[in-house]
């Protein structure tokens, strides 16, 4: 069974369809990149899997559960996590807050208890506490010791990226849907996140759905490759047949234009 299976999805903005008909699966611990020019139905496709929009047809199934007009907080209980194109932190927060917050859609603990200050309560914080601390570790260096107590805001972008991904993975996923990871970054760290998005499926199990603009992430860690064009999905397989179909290629550079005799 796939861990995510699109069915025949619809999704419309006012007369215009940004998805239309998409069908398509991703397996257990595959990483597989969304492609297409801009207006393809990439965010679009983010955000109807994860229930900031409701589609109008078609079927959204997470290991067979169909997951179509859920809430967000629901699809992340159920083990969907994500990031955003725009960096969404609390930039107030520390380092270490912003992971443990994100936590606590699993914790079991009630108001009463966190007013109360009771046993079971602070032990659940130490538990979130350690967890997250387990997760930035994953970062090295870049979010780790000192880091854990200064605020998002001071992070470089790089930092602030590599947060957003930690605190997705702290919601305990089995899915992560990473919209445009690397975007703004330089050669060097764009060339540490390709490693790191690897080891996300490598090290830790999950698995990978990503949107991506830059082709080089794309082609080094991706199992397959889907590219829409206008909410419809035109080509599916590796990089190398992917990057060749002519479809795909007028999708980003239109059409030749037609030679006319003299």
């Amino acid at each position: 069974m796939p861990v995510l299976e699109i069915v025949d999805l619809k999704k419309g903005f006012g007369g215009v369809q940004a998805l239309d008909g998409l069908d398509f699966h991703v397996d257990k611990e595959e990483i597989v990149s969304v492609i297409g020019p801009n207006g393809a139905g990439k965010t679009s496709f983010f955000n109807t899997i994860t229930g900031y929009f409701s589609p109008d047809e078609g079927r959204i199934l997470f290991n067979g559960i169909d997951i179509s007009g859920h809430q967000p907080h629901e699809i992340t209980e159920l083990g969907i996590a994500r990031t955003f194109q725009n960096v969404r932190l609390f930039p107030n927060m520390t380092v270490l807050e912003n992971v443990m917050v994100a936590q606590h859609c699993r914790s079991k603990t009630g108001i009463f208890g966190t007013l109360l200050n009771t046993r079971s309560f602070k032990r659940e914080e130490a538990e979130i506490e350690a967890n997250a601390k387990d997760v930035l570790a994953f970062f090295g260096e870049r979010l780790k010791g000192y880091r854990w107590d200064q605020p998002a805001y001071v992070l470089s972008y790089a930092n602030r990226r590599r947060l957003e991904i930690a605190r997705a993975m702290a919601t305990f996923p089995e899915l992560i849907l990473l919209d445009e990871p690397t975007a703004g970054m330089n050669p060097k760290e764009t060339a540490e996140l390709t490693d790191l998005i690897r080891q996300l499926r490598d090290d830790k199990g999950f698995t990978v759905v990503l949107i991506e603009h830059e082709m080089r992430v794309v082609r080094d860690v991706s199992d397959r490759v889907v590219v829409l064009d206008h909410g419809v999905k035109i080509a599916e397989g590796d990089y190398e047949t992917v990057s060749h179909d002519p479809d795909v290629i007028e999708a980003y550079l239109g059409r030749p234009a037609e030679k006319t005799d003299e």
